[in-house]
């Protein structure tokens, strides 16, 4: 049996889906399960033993490209999918199976893809509050219902992946290290404010912590802006920008705690099984939690949360600027060594 995954185009999103590949591995031994994937999610899927080739999606997020996602369809075509499982709801997102000839294609209805997806389910909302059960749905028969608990995603770092990722970067382990990933790709409205994180990392490093920060090129100035509010004797590491995703795989798997806002690198910490305090402002807990034991949620919870935006529609941010480094510092502490 082959099978194809179409893969979601979001970091956290391809993390939480999982659960599903280790069902159909369940389902069906010997799968060879596949993944059709955007080339910035595809090195999260490189660390899960489910997934044994992937595909390059070249496109853009939005971009139709109708004859381009043809010519990759015809290149699929020939390789022997009998499944595909279309993780994304859009429309374009199941073009490419429908057009390889993939005789099943399993998805919920989304954007009224009757036609493109032929086994169809739909959503409710109620019975699958949480994003991965939604994923996890499609290894079941339309209509069926999902068996719980779901698996908890675990992606891979070796000790001599970290080695290398240490040595590439030219940087030592320190003995405690706490790693902040302060973006948020969404948007400002999960940003926990740079001066909280700031306080945060004073905290730590009188308790001997080495800070780093971590993320992608555009969180360099939020960790340039961390870097500011501390002071000196924290001296927080900057690394946002630096990494590829690969190695900040690795930092992380390398951390002695984590702390994010919902992101997708906090979902990256969740599956590697580190200590992780997850900071949340306007998405939801309930919807996108992190999936592991060792991971402590901090929320407001006010009335106006979680309201979804990428920005505050109340002009305050009140569901983050007043939640206060102390609360986010003891959840770190609880349970640490002293």
């Amino acid at each position: 049996m082959k099978a194809l995954i179409v893969a979601p185009s979001w970091i956290g999103d391809t993390v939480l889906a999982q659960p599903l590949f280790m069902r159909l591995h369940e389902q069906t031994p010997g799968l060879q399960l596949d993944a059709l994937a955007p080339r910035w999610v595809a090195p999260a899927l490189e660390r899960m033993t489910e997934i044994a080739e992937i595909v390059d999606s070249p496109f853009a997020h939005g971009e139709l490209s109708l004859r381009a996602r043809h010519r990759l369809a015809r290149q699929l075509a020939p390789c022997g999918y009998q499944r595909a499982y279309v993780l994304p709801n859009s429309l374009k997102s199941a073009l490419i199976p429908f057009l390889a000839d993939i005789p099943e294609r399993i998805g919920f209805v989304g954007e009224s893809r009757y036609g493109l997806i032929n086994h169809r389910h739909r959503l409710n909302e109620a019975l699958l509050p949480q994003m991965s059960e939604r994923f996890a749905q499609l290894a079941e028969s339309p209509g069926g219902s999902l068996t719980r608990p779901l698996p908890r995603p675990r992606i891979t770092s070796s000790s001599r992946q970290r080695a290398a990722t240490l040595a590439a970067l030219g940087v030592d382990l320190p003995s405690r290290l706490a790693v902040f990933c302060p973006g948020a790709e969404y948007g400002p409205a999960k940003r926990w404010p740079a001066r909280h994180f700031a306080t945060l990392a004073n905290a730590l490093a009188e308790r001997n912590y080495a800070v780093w920060l971590l993320g992608s090129a555009k969180d360099r100035a939020i960790g340039d802006e961390i870097v500011a509010l501390a002071s000196p004797a924290a001296l927080p590491l900057n690394l946002c920008g630096a990494t590829s995703l690969p190695q900040a795989i690795d930092l992380l798997a390398a951390a002695s705690l984590v702390v994010c806002n919902d992101s997708g690198l906090m979902h990256v910490a969740a599956a590697l099984d580190r200590p992780l305090v997850a900071v949340y402002g306007s998405s939801s807990p309930g919807f996108t939690p992190p999936l592991s034991e060792r991971a402590k949620i901090i929320s407001l919870e006010l009335d106006c949360s979680p309201c979804f935006k990428r920005e505050c529609p109340l002009g305050h941010l009140d569901c983050l600027n007043k939640l206060d480094p102390q609360r986010v510092l003891d959840a770190c502490l609880s349970g640490v060594p002293a």
